[in-house]
């Protein structure tokens, strides 16, 4: 009781709008001008700690696609006119530099920041950010061109990276073990392209990995999900739970069932019981437990920290008693402990268990998911 009064006199009636202006007014113009490489091209994968760009970094696949996700969700929206342009330029870029640039097909891993193929794995898991980025771009003109990639992108994922199994391989070349994260990110790229092309084959192709998640995926016993798996989906003991995808599944699954009329309250409220037996002293997500609730490491990153909002934004969405101020705590801790930088418009990426921050740069790849939860907490929370 006295974390949910402190919660509200730090002010959670209003946190929806507070970090709407901070986005639009501190994150969204820092990563399109420190966060663009203006003499290459390209987002930079992150900022130093006082805010400069470290153009030393990769440019990794999953980082472009994710802040043209942002900035073409933030133009849909109306929170950014401009991020139609930047979200475009950055696709451009995309396109001409990480897709098949050795001759062969698929999105190579990571760029060096001059341009050139640093790391030539095709990553299922990235595919799955192009493929959102695709979908998010397409919706703000329905650009032919666009909807050609994202038929392309498809056909690769078919043809090259499917598994027998079912799901999808790690990537070419196959790697093990078998996670459950780029399953999850695809499951969201085939919602996203359906909200956006209204195709009802991406229901289909939605329903696939719902399928997965009910029969490999999810416990139904301990009421959580595994994250490494064999080549057949049989779980790698010990079993190793992220309770931040734990929460993302909760949103997932409300979208699927927006997006198909198929009922998913019944897992959505075993896995948010779950993720929240992994919380600390703070409130927040742990990165990583077992099967049995018990705390693996305490230290806490920020996207958990996002999804648990999101989870709970879902569940009010569903009109659960109690949701709604939920999700309004978790932008609290979201805002209190990761967004509270010097740097207007950047975060603190994770934690150890005694509040030190563990990573001394500003991670792009963190946008997403901040954006994200605050767009969905503002449409739905008001």
């Amino acid at each position: 009781m006295a974390e949910a009064e402190s919660v509200a006199a730090d002010g959670s009636a209003d946190v929806v709008a507070r970090l709407k202006h901070r986005i639009i007014d501190h994150a969204l113009p820092l990563w399109s001008t420190v966060g663009w490489d203006g003499t290459a091209g390209g987002f930079v994968d992150r900022l130093h700690q006082d805010g400069t760009a470290d153009n030393a970094a990769p440019r990794r696949l999953l980082v472009q696609a994710r802040q043209i996700y942002c900035y073409a969700k933030a133009a849909q929206i109306g929170w950014y006119p401009e991020g139609r342009a930047i979200a475009l330029k950055g696709l451009d870029y995309l396109l001409a530099k990480a897709k098949a640039p050795d001759g062969r097909p698929g999105f190579v891993f990571s760029l060096t920041p001059d341009g050139a193929v640093h790391n030539p794995l095709r990553d299922t898991y990235g595919h799955a950010f192009v493929l959102l980025a695709l979908a998010t771009a397409y919706g703000l003109d329905q650009d032919a061109q666009i909807r050609a990639e994202i038929d392309a992108l498809l056909s690769f994922l078919d043809t090259q990276l499917r598994s027998p199994h079912g799901g999808f391989q790690e990537g070419l070349p196959p790697s093990m073990p078998r996670r459950q994260n780029p399953q999850m990110h695809l499951f969201e790229a085939m919602i996203a392209c359906f909200d956006a092309t209204h195709d009802l084959s991406f229901q289909n192709r939605a329903g696939d990995f719902f399928a997965l998640f009910l029969a490999n995926l999810y416990d139904k016993q301990t009421h959580t999900l595994g994250e490494y798996f064999e080549e057949d989906w049989s779980k790698i003991p010990p079993v190793s739970v992220e309770p931040g995808h734990l929460a993302e599944w909760v949103w997932l699954l409300k979208g699927f069932e927006r997006i198909t009329g198929c009922p998913t309250g019944r897992p959505r409220g075993e896995l948010l019981a779950s993720a929240l037996r992994y919380r600390d002293a703070t409130g927040c997500l742990i990165d990583e437990g077992d099967t049995e609730g018990n705390i693996r490491r305490h230290s806490r990153r920020l996207w958990p920290q996002s999804e648990l909002a999101k989870a709970w934004i879902a569940q009010a969405e569903s009109g659960e008693a109690g949701a709604a101020d939920e999700a309004r705590a978790a932008l609290v801790l979201l805002e209190r402990y990761y967004l509270s930088h010097p740097v207007a418009g950047g975060w603190y990426d994770q934690f150890d268990r005694e509040g030190a921050s563990l990573v001394a740069t500003i991670p792009a790849s963190s946008f997403y998911h901040v954006l994200c939860a605050v767009t969905e907490a503002e449409q739905v929370l008001g």
